[in-house]
C-alpha cells in the first residue's frame, strides 16, 4: 500500500520535511506521493509520518 495526497492539498510544505524516502514532491498544481518509493515510514517509524502534520488531512491509503 502506500499514501496519496487529495486536491484538498494546500501547499503548506508541512508534509516534505517528514518523508524519510523523499517520496513526496510537488506536481504540477499540489504536492504528490511517488508511490514507487512511499512505504508508509515503514522501517522508519511505527505509523506514516506526513498524515498527522497535514493541516487539511488530505493524504490518505491507496489500496492494492
Amino acid at each position: 500500500m502506500a499514501l496519496a495526497i487529495t486536491e484538498d492539498c494546500i501547499n503548506c510544505d508541512m508534509c516534505v520535511p517528514e518523508c524519510p524516502n523523499d517520496a513526496i514532491y510537488m506536481g504540477s498544481d499540489i504536492y504528490q506521493i511517488d508511490t514507487n518509493k512511499c512505504t508508509e515510514c515503514e522501517g522508519y517509524y511505527d505509523v506514516p509520518q506526513c498524515i498527522p502534520v497535514c493541516p487539511v488531512d488530505c493524504i490518505i491509503t491507496l489500496a492494492n
